[in-house]
């Protein structure tokens, strides 16, 4: 097996519902997640620096991620990079995005699945 060269794994807590959509018959799912890093400042103190990830999920995890990713809720995510670029006003943008392969609940109750993937 070769070694996968765009692959990210992220544990974070979800900023709002996922935007559902329909588009060419398949499912999509979008929304975003908070991760924490946490360094010292210039007081050698603790500081919690909170980065926000743009999510996309395709198909059956996008069904799965409509059901049970909830806002504020904690994910663990595996899926890989991707940056698109778009002109506005004559500028050219970037914006990157994680596409969501598979997710793993991690404040669940009974009725949630532990884990969930596209395959």
């Amino acid at each position: 097996m070769g070694t996968l060269e765009n692959s990210v794994q992220l544990i974070g807590r979800v900023g709002l519902d996922p935007e559902i959509k329909t588009l060419n018959g398949r499912k999509l799912a979008r929304f975003s997640i908070a991760t924490n890093d946490y360094s010292y400042n210039e007081n050698h103190e603790w500081e919690r620096n909170s980065s926000w990830h743009n999510i996309v999920a395709w198909g059956k995890t996008a069904e799965q991620a409509e059901k049970l990713i909830k806002k504020g809720k904690r994910i663990a995510l595996e899926g890989r990079l991707r940056t698109r670029t778009f002109e506005k006003d004559g500028k050219k943008n970037y914006f990157t995005e994680i596409t969501m392969n598979e997710f793993m609940m991690i404040d669940h109750t009974s009725n949630d699945e532990q884990s969930v993937s596209d395959a």
